[in-house]
């Protein structure tokens, strides 16, 4: 759309003719998403939409890392907690304990980690009593 709008001539009518000629050509053929429903549109509205779906991409979050660890540590517990087996339970806790781990001995940015590796033989006890308990 580089040229202008001629004089004396409606702009919903010039931009009818843009959008014509564009279909012949074919300029809207094969978009990405074409036939796909749109993304969100079941959601309230936010403002800052897009630059939260870019912050996603992106893989960049606003938090501290000590507060995003926390997160971590509290969605890993969650996650054990519905695991399906005491392997699986193991694996998720010693993979936190690690990133735990790591920051305790390279404290991260932001305000205090609060945080101590979980203590996997007693969240697996837990898990299990849980099991018995259905």
């Amino acid at each position: 759309m580089t040229e202008r709008k001629p004089p004396g001539v409606g702009f919903e009518t010039w931009v009818d003719r843009q959008i014509r000629e564009a279909e012949e050509k074919g300029a809207f053929e094969d978009l990405p998403g074409a036939g796909k429903p749109i993304p969100g549109l079941d959601r309230p509205y936010d403002a800052m939409w897009w630059v939260k779906a870019k912050m996603e991409r992106e893989g960049l979050s606003v938090l501290p890392p000590s507060l995003t660890l926390r997160k971590a540590a509290e969605d890993a517990r969650k996650e054990a907690s519905h695991a399906p087996s005491e392997a699986e339970v193991r694996r998720i806790l010693t993979e936190v304990n690690g990133r735990i781990r790591e920051a305790l001995a390279r404290p991260p940015e932001g305000p205090p980690l609060n945080l101590a590796p979980f203590d996997i033989d007693a969240i697996v006890w837990e898990w299990h009593a849980g099991r018995r308990g259905r």
